[in-house]
């Protein structure tokens, strides 16, 4: 890994597999891939980062990253008044160009007096405030994956974790871990906040961004997420990213690709 870091933020480019290790920041921060995929891990859940999407991590949230082919991450920390305007825990929002453009600036290679990239306090202090009110009018994507507390939905979550390719329904995958549909629905309905059709959806769309910064191609990675065609996997993952897996794999998935 190679980074550049300075006291607001700053930029790791990452080979595919690397990862950090197990970490907590008094600041909460913002990350964005400029190219590659992320994945944030706390111990709430796990946050995929393509580079349509910017992901918030609280202060004090204990969290690693892993990278998904190779990855320029860029990292921009805030202070307490501007992080208190986002979110108490994890989420993913939409890069719009702006926000992109805005990160790009704030975590660039371009020093200032060796400490800083080239902004003065006054200018970036104004760019992290128009970046916090871009995501704040940005809706939250559903590329958080919550983590289950329930050792049944845990159990559950591992055998689809392990093999995303399993069409068993909720009732057959109760069934193996000893717990009722009704009872499983109920639990994700309210530890979740989701449907299990939109929680293994998702899963399998994490699956298959990290597939796709890996080189799969898009049939691989349809049949390896458990979809028996690429038509209804490339419909699902174009419902959830905003871009055709085509696009995406080839690296023309930026935030226009969403509007």
């Amino acid at each position: 890994m190679t980074s550049r870091v300075w006291p607001s933020g700053g930029q790791h480019l990452w080979p595919s597999g690397g990862s950090s290790s197990v970490q907590s920041h008094a600041r909460g921060h913002l990350v964005y891939a400029a190219t590659g995929v992320l994945t944030v891990h706390t111990d709430r859940g796990t946050s995929v980062v393509p580079a349509n999407r910017i992901a918030w991590t609280p202060a004090g949230s204990t969290h690693r990253h892993r990278a998904h082919g190779d990855t320029d991450m860029r990292v921009v920390f805030l202070a307490p008044s501007l992080a208190g305007r986002l979110p108490d825990r994890p989420a993913v929002f939409l890069a719009t160009g702006l926000a992109r453009e805005v990160v790009l600036a704030l975590s660039g290679p371009h020093h200032h007096g060796g400490t800083e990239p080239g902004y003065s306090r006054s200018a970036r202090a104004r760019l992290l405030r128009v970046l916090v009110d871009e995501l704040r009018e940005a809706q939250e994507q559903p590329l958080y994956l919550p983590e289950p507390r329930d050792d049944r939905l845990r159990a559950m979550a591992r055998v689809l974790t392990e093999t995303p390719e399993d069409n068993s329904s909720m009732a057959e995958l109760g069934r193996t871990i000893g717990a009722g549909s009704r009872t499983l629905s109920r639990l994700m309905r309210n530890e979740l906040g989701m449907t299990f059709y939109e929680w293994r959806t998702q899963l399998r769309i994490h699956h298959a961004l990290v597939l796709l910064a890996e080189g799969h191609d898009i049939t691989h990675t349809a049949h390896a997420c458990g979809w028996a065609n690429p038509s209804g996997f490339i419909a699902a993952f174009t419902h959830l990213i905003g871009s055709t897996p085509g696009r995406y794999r080839a690296g023309r998935h930026g935030a226009a690709d969403s509007s």
